[in-house]
């Protein structure tokens, strides 16, 4: 229930309707790397300056075992944006696409928020796990 709150409390200022909403918990629930990177989507998002360092080095920010939360994943922004000199599409839509399967905007950085708290809440549907192992599946790490 906790979980359920938070998630509205992300996501629900971000939609104007109920199908909306439900598309965006969806990536929360459905990942799946072979169709992700088989899209239009990804191939221009990965086609773009540096996104393939963007996720070679948010990799190893993940992989550190530390919790997703809204600190964390400020600090990650920080550190990528100084530490690479990219701002924009640049950085925030490989960002995207890994985490959350979507290159969009802003309302994706709530669902990535989600990920992790989802992935321990023990929901009886399956969730899709954490960041760290979206790495493991979309780029074999």
């Amino acid at each position: 229930m906790e979980w359920c709150t938070r998630a509205a409390a992300l996501l629900g200022l971000q939609v104007t309707e109920r199908s909306a909403l439900a598309e965006l918990l969806a990536l929360v629930f459905q990942y799946d790397a072979k169709s992700i990177l088989q899209t239009t989507e990804a191939h221009v998002v990965m086609s773009r300056y540096a996104a393939r360092d963007v996720l070679r080095q948010l990799a190893l920010l993940l992989l550190d075992g530390a919790e997703l939360t809204t600190d964390r994943f400020r600090e990650i922004i920080a550190h990528l944006k100084e530490n690479m000199d990219l701002r924009g599409r640049e950085l925030f839509h490989p960002l995207r696409l890994a985490l959350a399967g979507r290159s969009g905007e802003g309302e994706l950085d709530r669902v990535i928020l989600l990920l992790d708290e989802a992935a321990a809440a023990g929901f009886a549907a399956p969730v899709k796990n954490g960041p760290r192992t979206h790495f493991g599946v979309l780029f074999g790490l």
